[in-house]
């Protein structure tokens, strides 16, 4: 199992190698996917309780550092 922060883990042979929150079967697109629907943080930890705010945050700020690449303009 890769740890890419203390709360986002990617394991080959866990949900297709998609990076994971904590190493449960949540994927980080799933709590991304709640959040863009609407959802609000609450909500989001009321439907999935063995998340912790932790790792809402964590999930947003994986996201944001994977998109932040440099563009090279030629």
């Amino acid at each position: 199992m890769t740890y890419l922060n203390d709360r986002i883990t990617v394991d080959p042979d866990q949900c297709g190698g998609r990076p994971c929150v904590r190493g449960m079967r949540i994927r980080l697109t799933d709590v991304l996917d709640l959040l863009s629907s609407g959802l609000t943080p609450s909500q989001i930890l009321e439907e999935m309780p063995d998340l912790e705010q932790a790792d809402l945050k964590a999930c947003l700020q994986y996201a944001s550092k994977r998109i932040d690449h440099p563009v090279v303009a030629a």
